[in-house]
């Protein structure tokens, strides 16, 4: 069984700037430490979905109708299809008997389960997105969780009211996809991947996570892909700690959160710091949703629309950005209280996370200040935001030699004032550093006046809506996620038209 470090974020309350950092509350740890039981069935499905299904691959809908014959022990899954319930009476009865390389195929049903997969290269698809729906009724923790297993594809399906994750993956060494997810109401994440590497997050959609609706953290080089993800009424539309390495977050869109985008740094977790996340293509916008469920940390950061808060060498471009009541992209610090190590240096930026995981700790006195350093902000579309379209802060640090560089946006303000002339991505910038400052230490004094959580449970959230299902569901192969992440031209995306 694998471990789940405890993830813990101290919110600071000194006159100083604690900022976006992401983490589960302490109860997280204990859910996700232990497998649970998973010995709910399947509910009968609609006459309806039964007919889709029946359309779409005839051999499996006779498993959503009451009665049907089932398969024999000695043939059930015998052709690497493993059906459900068809041949197996639940999802978790399926995963369990599976081999690596089988497919797990799921007809449309409500399934109250929460399912652990420990076997390699499998592939667990629903035949209908809206139609197969795994319902952790408030009460079961993750929907489908995978504890270290490699190559594990989940595609076509909704996750729904689980007190911590839709789709989880942990301790994967190496490939791991959620394609055309849903997450619905989940109490931490929607996707959620820690501490695993070369993965796809693609064609989903995450709505009212308390935590963020996609995350993927603790991984250095993470080699892996966001794309086409719509993520809203979230705490967080995206939190990455301590992620980054051919890590990118592209063509997607983040809104209605408390907060867009926020990667960051801490040595709460492993692989510090935050770096080299690529964001490009995607549009962010109107992320001052007060209504949604949200950690102390979603608190704090919301009203902002690109939040990099301490990490270090991201690139941020060719986004467009608008209405936010802070600022619509912003470089600032993460202040860590009861720190675990002390401050990385420049020269430990490059060490993988394998090599890090393997150093002994120093013991640092006192807190540490992440600023974020280094990072490149070109070509993007930022409007309306109330405090500032740019912005570069740290709590006490000297922001005029963080490197960080600003060019080609389009804008209407900036704290400090003219940052494109003052940080230029060539030639030597000029003029005063302390015009304008954002003064984001105040962000901290101000908490008190903005709206508090909602309850995750009760949080007001948009009705469902129809989703796009995976092409031929129910006649593709089986596809362990061996072949990850896509590959993406970086240089082919452009700019999101603003929506209609």
């Amino acid at each position: 069984m694998i471990q789940i470090p405890k993830r813990v974020v101290t919110v600071v309350a000194v006159a100083s700037l604690v900022l976006a950092a992401c983490g589960g509350d302490g109860d997280e740890a204990a859910d996700t430490a232990a497998a649970v039981d998973t010995t709910a069935a399947a509910a009968a499905t609609t006459e309806a979905a039964a007919e889709e299904a029946e359309e779409a691959a005839p051999e499996t809908a006779a498993a959503t109708t009451a009665g049907a014959p089932a398969t024999t022990a000695s043939d059930a899954g015998a052709d690497g299809v493993l059906e459900v319930p068809g041949e197996f009476d639940s999802i978790q009865a399926a995963v369990d008997a599976a081999a690596e390389g089988d497919l797990v195929l799921i007809a449309p049903g409500t399934y109250n389960e929460a399912v652990d997969v420990t076997t390699n290269d499998l592939t667990i698809r629903g035949l209908d997105r809206d139609g197969v729906i795994l319902d952790g009724e408030l009460e079961l923790d993750n929907g489908i969780r995978v504890l270290g297993a490699t190559g594990v594809a989940v595609e076509n399906l909704t996750a729904m009211n689980y007190t911590a994750n839709g789709v989880f993956f942990t301790g994967v060494a190496f490939g791991y996809r959620a394609s055309y997810i849903t997450t619905y109401r989940t109490g931490d994440y929607g996707i959620y991947a820690f501490d695993s590497m070369v993965g796809q997050i693609d064609n989903a959609h995450t709505i009212g996570s308390r935590d963020a609706g996609v995350y993927i953290g603790q991984c250095y080089p993470c080699d892996a892909v966001i794309t086409d993800v719509v993520s809203e009424h979230n705490g967080l539309g995206y939190s990455g700690t301590n992620s980054g390495g051919n890590l990118l977050i592209v063509n997607s869109v983040f809104r209605n959160n408390r907060a867009g985008i926020v990667p960051n740094s801490g040595s709460y977790e492993l692989c510090y710091p935050e770096r080299e996340t690529t964001l490009v293509g995607n549009l962010v916008y109107s992320n001052n949703q007060t209504d949604t469920p949200a950690i102390d940390v979603a608190l704090l950061a919301q009203g902002n629309g690109i939040l990099v808060a301490g990490g270090v060498r991201n690139v941020i471009s060719r986004n467009r950005v608008f209405d936010h009541n802070r600022t619509g992209i912003g470089l600032v610090p993460f202040l860590e209280e009861d720190a675990n190590d002390d401050l990385p240096t420049e020269e430990e930026w490059s060490k993988s996370c394998n090599e890090q995981k393997n150093e002994t700790p120093a013991v640092p006195e006192g807190s540490l200040l992440w600023d974020a350093q280094q990072n490149t902000v070109t070509g993007n579309i930022v409007s309306d935001s109330r405090e500032a379209d740019l912005a570069v802060a740290s709590a006490g640090g000297d922001i005029s030699t963080f490197a960080n560089c600003f060019a080609g946006n389009e804008y209407a303000t900036t704290a400090p004032l003219e940052l494109e002339t003052l940080a230029p991505c060539e030639g030597t910038g000029s003029g005063d550093w302390t015009a304008g400052d954002l003064n984001v230490a105040r962000w901290l004094g101000e908490q008190a006046t903005l709206p508090g959580e909602v309850d995750w449970k009760v949080a007001p959230l948009p009705d469902m809506v129809a989703h796009e299902s995976m092409p031929d569901a129910a006649t593709a192969p089986a596809r362990p996620a061996n072949d990850v992440p896509m590959t993406i031209d970086l240089d082919a995306i452009t700019v999101p038209d603003a929506p209609s």
